[in-house]
């Protein structure tokens, strides 16, 4: 039991790192229909740069006060990555939105490779390692729960994940601008008659996914302690998976499907064999897409003429 729950446990923690990422396709699909497969590179740029922004911070404040220094690197951070994310939207993809659906995938696959090579040929292709100095950042503090060892890392991961995924659902589900986007998503050309602007709202998603993906990129790089320049692939091609279980296009969907994706993986990981997680997760994933094609939360809409 005491395994089991430890499982859990570590299933959720990684679990919110995809839940973060998958927003982020979810909120660009359901918007455009577009899948961007440069958004895992993103998030592989916010570990990066939160990377040097803590050195940098380290190195000239120390460690002191370290929590509220931590919390403000993750605002500097999500909003230099949200930056990026609103150029990448006006170069590569606005100028293709009325290409067909085909071009702006291409361009993500394009812009991909560009992150890619980019970040290898500024930091090089080597595993960069987040110093000792910033386990000092979190306290080194465990609970023990029935058997099972919960860290103040997790904890402090959890709850800045479940604030920045409340904070999202309520944000599009109470505000005008969140009605302004769940609009568009529904209908652009009806939403222009509403007097919405659609390319403010395009330019919005491409605001808060790539910032929330920043933010998975820190604490992936906090947690496991080491990040490496094709790290947006890997955890790029997880948060994609989470969000088709989830239900693609549905918000809460990429919650609870990134959840399930790292709880999968954990339990598989404690009770089977490191080497068959990917296997069993992809297993469960196509079981339940025979059973329900849409995911999870996803609902079945009719295509327009």
């Amino acid at each position: 039991m005491g395994q089991l729950l430890q499982q859990l446990i570590n299933g959720l923690t990684i679990g919110s790192f995809y839940a973060l990422i998958a927003l982020g396709y979810t909120m660009v699909y359901g918007v455009l229909k577009l899948i961007n497969f440069a958004h895992g590179d993103l998030f592989m740029l916010g570990a990066y740069l939160g990377l040097v922004t803590l050195m940098g911070v380290v190195v000239n404040v120390g460690a002191s006060a370290s929590l509220l220094f931590l919390l403000l690197i993750f605002l500097i951070v999500m909003a230099l990555v949200a930056g990026i994310g609103i150029v990448l939207e006006r170069v590569a993809y606005r100028p293709l939105y009325r290409a067909g659906r085909l071009p702006p995938v291409i361009s993500a696959l394009g812009a991909s490779i560009f992150l890619q090579n980019a970040v290898m040929l500024l930091y090089g292709a080597r595993y960069r390692t987040y110093p000792e100095e910033f386990k000092a950042i979190v306290p080194d503090v465990i609970w023990e729960i029935g058997g099972a060892r919960i860290s103040l890392i997790q904890v402090v991961m959890l709850v800045i994940a479940a604030l920045l995924m409340a904070g999202l659902y309520f944000f599009v589900q109470y505000t005008r601008v969140g009605t302004a986007m769940r609009a568009v998503a529904l209908d652009h050309d009806t939403a222009r008659l509403m007097g919405i602007d659609v390319y403010r709202i395009i330019m919005l998603v491409f605001l808060i996914g790539p910032a929330l993906g920043a933010a998975g990129g820190i604490m992936v790089g906090l947690y496991y302690g080491r990040i490496y320049f094709t790290l947006g692939w890997g955890y790029g091609l997880k948060a994609f998976t989470a969000a088709i279980l989830g239900g693609i296009g549905n918000i809460p969907g990429a919650m609870i499907g990134g959840l399930i994706l790292g709880v999968i993986e954990a339990l598989a990981t404690g009770f089977v064999s490191d080497a068959w997680k990917n296997a069993i997760a992809f297993f469960v994933l196509v079981l339940i897409l025979i059973f329900k094609p849409t995911g999870l939360l996803g609902e079945r809409v009719a295509e327009k003429l």
